[in-house]
């Protein structure tokens, strides 16, 4: 049984399925994932959509589906007997899926981490009891597992692998319809309904203030996965500006880009992979956003950053993601030469900081040794 309950949790595990599968194609996979599971043979009971969030208001409003999956899981688990539970990420609801697993005597693998380093920490007493194994993406998530009694492995990150373009940069160019010559933004406002109906209006409004600067600056908008042009366009109709929208192609997107104004996420790490300086936006509702304050350890929400332990890219929060203070932060990168090539460096630096490619294929091995021995 696999479970992920997030699209950057079916695109990891994808990967991961697809690495076992080349070492032994004769594994079944069943439980939660997206259209890259299912791409993979999984069996799906439930389709990633109906259990992704963002913020803990926007929870709620899902509590009920989350709930029914959870039991309509534990049923699976009874009548199926996995040898093994993957569980990816979305720690809320897989944390108690684990708790389940071990009444029942099957091994659990964890596989990306709860982020216990940036809020309730607490919850590695919980993971030490019911995860038989624990796989990270980072060097220094392994001694906080380590300190609790977890075994604990670091495989390196799997977007390293996954982050390239695929099309030659002239022949993108050409299908997207993008002039060389001029300069490009990118506009990536999340892979999740919510956040594009939050994130996406301000950054429309700022792409016509920027074109004001500058003028002949280039907008392109990449659809994340489960998102359909047709969804955006109540939102599109009105707006003065030119915005070219590609289907698909996020990393060739990224990659023929100059700035990538993102949501806060896994997009910035890609971005970084990618080398491009960023303005991050983040917004959820008050409730969520102070609950979330008082929870939070950390200092920083864009991903890069908290891998950085720094802001190497611009994070505007709440009230701050408006037209105005995106366009200002923008054009600062955008028309300082020296500004744009220290954020650069900086994302080379994080990029170095993930270790080496191949995270999914250690992964998978690990995932058999542990099957095999369970089988035993």
């Amino acid at each position: 049984m696999l479970v992920a309950g997030e699209v950057s949790g079916d695109l990891h595990g994808a990967h991961l399925v697809e690495a076992i599968q080349k070492i032994d194609p004769d594994i079944e996979f069943f439980g939660v994932g997206g259209e890259g599971l299912e791409k993979r043979g999984m069996r799906l009971l439930h389709h990633v959509r109906s259990l992704s969030v963002v913020g803990i208001s926007e929870a709620f409003r899902k509590l009920r589906v989350a709930l029914k999956t959870l039991r309509e899981l534990k049923g699976a688990m009874e009548q199926e007997r996995p040898d093994l539970v993957i569980l990816i990420d979305y720690p809320e609801f897989n944390l108690r899926l684990a708790r389940i697993a071990r009444q029942k005597r099957i091994p659990v693998l964890y596989y990306i981490s709860p982020q216990i380093w940036a809020w309730r920490p607490g919850r590695v007493k919980s993971i030490a009891k019911r995860v038989r194994k624990m796989v990270v993406l980072f060097p220094f998530e392994v001694p906080l597992y380590q300190a609790a009694g977890v075994d604990v492995e670091w495989v390196g990150h799997p977007l390293l692998d996954i982050v390239r373009p695929s099309l030659a940069r002239e022949e993108a160019l050409q299908q997207f319809g993008i002039d060389p010559e001029q300069k490009t933004v990118a506009l990536l406002p999340g892979s999740r309904m919510e956040e594009v109906i939050r994130l996406l209006p301000p950054m429309l409004t700022s792409a016509a203030l920027l074109q004001m600067e500058m003028p002949r600056l280039q907008f392109i908008l990449p659809l994340a996965p489960g998102i359909l042009e047709t969804d955006l366009y109540p939102i599109l109709k009105d707006v003065p500006v030119p915005i070219k929208i590609v289907n698909g192609f996020n990393y060739d997107v990224m990659a023929l880009s100059d700035l990538i104004i993102t949501a806060s996420g896994t997009a910035t790490l890609e971005a970084a992979i990618l080398g491009k300086p960023m303005v991050i936006v983040y917004k959820v509702s008050r409730l969520s956003y102070w609950v979330g304050r008082a929870l939070i350890r950390v200092r920083h929400i864009g991903l890069v950053n908290l891998i950085a332990g720094k802001e190497t890219a611009r994070e505007l929060l709440q009230e701050e993601v408006n037209p105005e203070r995106i366009a200002e932060e923008a054009l600062c990168l955008l028309r300082d030469p020296v500004l744009y090539g220290k954020a650069v460096e900086s994302m080379a630096e994080v990029r170095r900081s993930l270790g080496e490619p191949g995270a999914a294929s250690r992964a998978a091995r690990i995932v058999l040794s542990l099957l095999y021995e369970e089988k035993v």
